[in-house]
């Protein structure tokens, strides 16, 4: 079987020893070059590609149609992306043989789109994971081929979360690949009503909104904490980046749990929310530092 991979991140270089492991022939990797500007904490799909003499290319994403005769030329059974961040044009999934399959980082159809990770820790879930499905032009729209849930703890960060769907992403693979080997695909549908489409998330999502409960607030500190940009608030006129929270006390009773926002107690830091509950800020540095 051959494959070309468009692959980044850990689930990238992950997924991809899992297809060498199987025995499938990577004729091409399509990855991306690293953003300067970017806190880049993950595994690089380039230098696995280097270790193994896989051909790779980093093109950006309005040079992807110039790749169609490349790829054509291929004539790849398989056409895989492992958290590639571009759409990938209709006329190139076209290319593979039997099929074009995606690995997202959620329980398909839930958390549908872009930071799946973070926006299922950001609403609360106790449970996420890692689903291979059929590529289509919509994205994570297509049937499912593969699925397997991790836990979420109550004060896990999405960095945490995303080592368990990495990994998860792996034990999928290792599910499915005897079968496509095979030429084989098992699929069964993706109802898109049972869950919904998340947008991306920019730095300025992080604002801590003092008006929302305690667990609201801890969710969104949890979800956006550093490697990420971080949950923020401003407090005597510098910007803060909350990096750790705890919502179990006690609790100081000189907390005024009628006033909204940071409150410093015994030289310890709180935040008071909008239910009248606070969360104690446990790590915490200004956000230009």
């Amino acid at each position: 079987m051959h494959a070309v991979v468009f692959a980044y991140h850990d689930v990238g270089v992950n997924c991809l020893k899992a297809l060498l492991g199987a025995g499938i022939q990577i004729d091409l990797v399509v990855t991306h070059q690293d953003d300067p500007n970017e806190n880049v904490w993950f595994g690089s799909v380039a230098k696995l590609c280097e270790e193994k003499k896989i051909p790779y290319i980093t093109p950006n994403a309005n040079q992807l149609m110039d790749l169609v005769p490349q790829i054509q030329k291929l004539a790849p059974d398989y056409l895989f992306s492992f958290y590639y961040r571009h759409m990938i044009p209709a006329e190139l999934l076209a290319c593979a043989k039997i099929a074009a399959l995606n690995m997202h980082g959620s329980l398909l159809p839930k958390y549908r789109g872009r930071a799946p990770v973070n926006w299922a820790i950001l609403h609360g879930e106790t449970e996420t994971g890692a689903t291979l499905h059929i590529m289509e032009v919509k994205p994570d729209a297509g049937d499912i081929v593969g699925q397997s849930a991790v836990s979420i703890g109550p004060n896990e960060t999405a960095t945490e979360v995303f080592g368990k769907v990495s990994q998860a992403a792996v034990a999928v693979m290792n599910q499915v690949l005897p079968e496509l080997v095979q030429g084989q695909i098992p699929r069964k549908p993706n109802n898109l009503a049972e869950g919904s489409y998340f947008g991306g998330r920019k730095p300025a999502d992080g604002q801590i909104l003092w008006h929302q409960t305690a667990q609201q607030v801890h969710n969104l500190v949890r979800a956006v904490a550093p490697p990420y940009p971080g949950a923020f608030t401003d407090w005597q006129g510098q910007r803060m980046i909350v990096a750790r929270t705890s919502l179990e006390g006690p609790f100081p009773g000189q907390l005024d749990l009628q006033a909204s926002g940071i409150q410093v107690v015994d030289n310890q830091v709180f935040g008071v929310c909008g239910d009248q509950r606070a969360v104690a800020i446990l790590d915490w540095f200004p956000a230009n530092s």
